[in-house]
C-alpha cells in the first residue's frame, strides 16, 4: 500500500506559527478568524504542537521554544512573514479580528490590483491581511497603476 507523501488536509507548503502563548492564540484565532481547532499536543506545561483550520487551510502552531531558537514575532521584533485570508466580506472579517483583540495596521480599502483589503497585527505579533477579490485586473492595467503610483511617489501599501 502506497502512502501519500502529502498528508490528507495539507498542501505542499504549510505555515507553522510560533507564538508566545499558544493556548491564548488558539482561542484568539477561533474568535478572530473562525479557526477550527483540530488538535493540540501538550508538552511540559506548554503546547508542543497544535493544528487549526481557517477556511480550507490548515495551520500548525506551537508555543515558543527558546532552546531551539523557536521564537514568535514579539520576541524577534516583529513579523517575518504575513498571511492573507480571502473571504466574502473583508470589512466584516477585519472588524471581527479587531474586536477579538487584533491591532489595526491598515484600514480596509479597495486596492488597484482588484482586492478590497485591510491588515491587522494579532496579539502574538503575526500580520494578517483580510481580503475580498472584487474585480479582475489585467496585467496591463496593473502595470499602468504601478507606473502612476511611482510617478506620484506613493507605495503599493
Amino acid at each position: 500500500m502506497s502512502v501519500n507523501p502529502v498528508p490528507e488536509g495539507y498542501r505542499s507548503v504549510n505555515a507553522y506559527l510560533i507564538v508566545d502563548d499558544a493556548a491564548k492564540a488558539l482561542d484568539f484565532y477561533a474568535r478572530a478568524f473562525g479557526a477550527q481547532e483540530l488538535y493540540r499536543l501538550p508538552m511540559g506545561g506548554k503546547i508542543g504542537h497544535a493544528e487549526i483550520r481557517i477556511g480550507d487551510t490548515q495551520l500548525m502552531l506551537s508555543d515558543e521554544w527558546p532552546e531551539m531558537d523557536a521564537l514568535g514575532p514579539n520576541k524577534r521584533g516583529g513579523p517575518t512573514a504575513s498571511f492573507v485570508i480571502y473571504g466574502p466580506d473583508a470589512d466584516t472579517a477585519w472588524q471581527r479580528a479587531v474586536d477579538a483583540g487584533a491591532k489595526p495596521d491598515r484600514l480596509v480599502k479597495d486596492e488597484f490590483w482588484g482586492d478590497r483589503m485591510g491588515t491587522v497585527i494579532d496579539p502574538f505579533g503575526h500580520k494578517w491581511t483580510l481580503g475580498t477579490h472584487v474585480r479582475d485586473v489585467s496585467p496591463d492595467e496593473m502595470k499602468k497603476a504601478m507606473a502612476e503610483m511611482a510617478t506620484q511617489g506613493s507605495s503599493a501599501s
